[in-house]
């Protein structure tokens, strides 16, 4: 029963993620995808537009979904997109540090504001609806997540899955992948480890290691959104791969390092492992944006011949 409740908590925060999603880009309408293409012509352009758009849409999925549409209309071309790949992978860490507030106590209203907006017959109000509804769904799983932390680690078998993963960094790895592959959104993974950590269910190195998983997880999006689109859009997809692969392998070694890094962040584990994502991102980010270029042709150079 409690597993149960549990999936239908991770789809709950799913569908609040895609909510306040929809909501925010109802409000922000084609302009957001126009813009997109007008300022990415060099790779820190791409970077800033990578962030303000996944910031505004949560979800990182979601930018490159779209990035590698504009792609294959023609609208982008490979070598813009490298930018917005790694702006996107540091904006969405803000939806990681937005589910950190603790906002319990205003859920009720949060929610009667949201469906009385809802109701108004009016787009924009209704869009805003739709974004504290969102809100509302996400926060609500949370608690969620961090209520049922204790139950779930009393099952045998999801104790003995936290104990493996707490005896092996690459498990963790590993895990976060293929949580992240299957929900397809590496927020809710992390919503999932602040709700266990919060708890004290799982340790803050092992949190960082399935994070670090997620952010491999959260290419299966790219993947399958580039199936049957040309080649350009193939090397976005790749080039996400690949940055993504590399980045957590860079780090890999450094868990441990990350992890101390968060507790002098922060005194909650859940605000520090978002803090950890936001250092990890960033990072990452801005040790590739000098060579994004290089990195480009690299890209095409592995792999063009598999995109013709």
């Amino acid at each position: 029963m409690v597993l149960i409740v549990f999936i239908l908590l991770i789809c709950l925060f799913i569908f609040g993620m895609s909510l306040l999603r929809k909501g925010l880009l109802n409000l922000s309408g084609d302009s957001l995808k126009i813009w997109l293409t007008k300022v990415t012509n060099t790779p820190w352009k791409g970077v800033l537009a990578g962030i303000i758009v996944t910031c505004i849409l949560q979800s990182s999925s979601a930018v490159m979904i779209i990035t590698i549409g504009l792609i294959a209309a023609g609208m982008l071309t490979f070598p813009q997109s490298i930018g917005i790949i790694l702006g996107t992978n540091i904006g969405t860490t803000f939806t990681a540090e937005l589910i950190t507030f603790d906002i319990q106590s205003f859920l009720i209203p949060l929610m009667v504001l949201s469906l009385l907006l809802l109701f108004t017959g009016k787009k924009k109000p209704q869009s805003f609806g739709l974004v504290l509804l969102g809100i509302f769904f996400l926060f609500t799983a949370m608690g969620g997540f961090e209520y049922l932390a204790g139950p779930l680690k009393e099952i045998g078998i999801i104790d003995r899955f936290l104990l493996s993963l707490k005896e092996s960094y690459l498990l963790g790895v590993l895990a976060g992948a293929v949580i992240t592959g299957i929900i397809q959104s590496s927020t809710a993974t992390t919503g999932i480890i602040m709700g266990f950590l919060s708890h004290g269910a799982i340790e803050i190195d092992t949190g960082v290691a399935i994070l670090l998983g997620s952010n491999i997880g959260t290419c299966v999006d790219a993947l399958l959104a580039a199936i049957g689109s040309g080649r350009e859009a193939k090397l976005t997809a790749y080039a996400h791969i690949w940055l993504n692969v590399i980045g957590v392998a860079v780090f890999f070694p450094f868990i441990g390092n990350l992890s101390e890094w968060g507790t002098q962040l922060a005194a909650s584990a859940d605000v520090q492992l978002a803090h950890i994502s936001v250092l990890f991102n960033v990072i990452c980010s801005l040790l590739v944006l000098p060579f994004a270029e290089g990195f480009g042709k690299l890209i095409i150079r592995i792999h063009d011949h598999r995109g013709k």
